[in-house]
This record gives structure tokens, sequence and C-alpha cells, in this order.
């Protein structure tokens, strides 16, 4: 077995490779508005929503990782949202319209990079 001997880990000011703190949307990310059960939801926009908080509900399956979007993009509202009955069919139209307001194509996976 040999044994790694530590080479220090670079401080934050030393050159890197990649400033991911310097990375900016390429789309508006204005959030989606909809109305529904007699009031205004505020969606917020799919490529900004922090991937850790997606990441769980993706591996729920399909109406999981739909439900935990939702929870996300709606943050503290989602809990409101859902005591408002939505048909199966309801929830289907929404996602649909949600991807393209966010620029995807209906059954578009997130993970395909657009």
């Amino acid at each position: 077995m040999t044994t790694r001997t530590a080479t220090g880990k670079p401080a934050d000011n030393q050159p890197f490779d990649f400033n991911l703190d310097t990375v900016q949307a390429e789309v508006d990310l204005a959030p989606f508005r909809v109305h529904h059960g007699g009031r205004r939801w505020e969606f917020a926009h799919l490529q900004g929503l922090d991937v850790w908080d997606l990441v769980g509900a993706a591996e729920t399956g399909d109406l999981g990782a739909t439900l935990g979007l939702f929870r996300v993009a709606l943050g503290d509202d989602f809990e409101d949202f859902r005591k408002v009955k939505l048909a199966q069919f309801k929830m289907q139209k929404l996602f649909a319209a949600y991807q393209q307001h966010c620029g995807m194509e209906p059954g578009e996976s997130q993970a395909s990079g657009t």
C-alpha cells in the first residue's frame, strides 16, 4: 500500500482553471406566472433553480421529479399551491407551458443542457 503525501491545497486567490463565479445565464430568467385557483403563482425560471435541490426529486421518477421541481420553483408558496386541486391533465399542460417558457421543448430533460 502506498502512502499519499499531501501537496497542500492552493489558496482561493491562486490561479484556477475555471471561474464558475463569473458564469452568467444565457437566457432571461424571468419567472413564469400562472393563474390557478383564483390567484397568481410565480414559478422561478427553471435555469435559475439550485440543482442540488432538484437532485433528490429526480431520483423518484417523473411525477416525483416534477413535484420536486415545482416545490423548488414555487419556494414558500408550494404548500399553498398544493392545497388547490389540480387535475393531472392540467398538471401536464402546466409543466409543458413552464418548459416552453424556460426555453425547453415539452418532454425535454433538464439534464440535456438546454
